[in-house]
């Protein structure tokens, strides 16, 4: 949506995508500049070097950097309330959003919301141009990471937030930190903190996730009680139920992976698209060939580059 004219607006500033890095992704710069402060991804060539190879964006180490320049931060369980309350504050709030494909999450800025037309507005790094979500649409899609929520302030402001309850903000910033030690491999360091991180917070889905992925990791049983707890407390976990149909698709459960897989794509069929190969390999198993090809040729629609696609292809031909 171009040109958008509101009132609840911040004006943020327009940086290239380029400037998006590991340890310091663009959304992060962007709200750094926002506050006057101009990070340079050079002044930290180590950290960088340390997460090249962990295939996402490591948000906790630019907000340590910022941390030290005198900034504080917030990692917290939101709501649109909140959200709307930050925007009028002057205080652009990060939020993780699903991916989309095979990205499986993303981190964008609310830079505004409309009350008029019920649209939340997300910052695009082009002039004049912002994008516009439905209050609705943007609120399930949120709530499939626990309606993840980051702000960022100069210390001279901190009481402005400390004032409110903040749900989980103890808890999702050891979860942050674990996050990091994921990153480099270190997966009982990740458990220690993530074990204190659901002790503070009983009812934190975001950090019961974490703690069942890294158990997972470390074949840990310990993974299956903790994914579950996460499907208690939020149903529309898109992550924990994915991981639960991968779990049980490891155990050779074909009837529970098919039924898990299914549960994570009625919340929504457009993210991680794997998993309808994944959802295939189980109906195979279980004889349903008619059903297999259907979500395979949904996988090579949405995978067309993908280096097994000439090898689905003559799946689907012989089904």
């Amino acid at each position: 949506m171009s040109s958008y004219k509101n009132k609840h607006l911040i004006n943020l500033p327009i940086m290239d995508i380029s400037e998006d890095n590991v340890v310091l992704p663009l959304v992060i710069n962007v709200v750094a500049k926002y506050w006057g402060e101009d990070l340079v991804i050079t002044n930290y060539p180590d950290l960088s070097k340390n997460y090249n190879k962990s295939g996402g964006s490591i948000i906790f180490e630019g907000l340590k950097i910022l941390q030290k320049k005198g900034f504080s931060y917030y990692v917290y369980k939101g709501s649109l309330k909140d959200l709307k309350k930050r925007i009028d504050q002057s205080i652009p709030p990060i939020v993780i959003m699903p991916g989309i494909a095979n990205v499986t999450q993303h981190a964008t800025i609310v830079s505004g919301y409309d009350d008029d037309e019920r649209r939340i507005i997300i910052y695009v790094p082009e002039p004049d141009t912002y994008g516009a979500i439905p209050e609705n649409q943007f609120e399930s899609e949120w709530n499939q990471d626990d309606n993840l929520t980051i702000i960022i302030v100069p210390n001279d402001m901190k009481s402005i937030v400390e004032k409110d309850v903040l749900v989980n903000v103890n808890s999702n910033k050891l979860c942050l930190e674990a996050e990091s030690y994921l990153a480099y491999g270190k997966f009982n360091d990740a458990v220690k903190l993530l074990k204190n991180a659901v002790g503070l917070d009983n009812n934190n889905s975001h950090a019961w996730f974490l703690l069942g992925t890294t158990y997972s990791e470390l074949g840990n049983s310990e993974a299956l009680s903790c994914l579950n707890q996460v499907i208690a407390i939020n149903p529309k976990h898109f992550l924990a139920l994915r991981g639960l149909g991968n779990y049980y698709l490891k155990q050779k459960d074909y009837a529970n992976a098919e039924n898990y897989y299914s549960m994570a794509i009625n919340v929504n069929p457009n993210r991680y698209t794997s998993i309808y190969k994944n959802r295939a390999i189980v109906r195979l198993n279980l004889g349903n060939n008619k059903d297999a090809k259907t979500d395979l040729l949904e996988y090579l629609k949405n995978n067309p580059n993908s280096a097994d696609y000439d090898n689905i292809a003559k799946t689907c031909e012989t089904l």
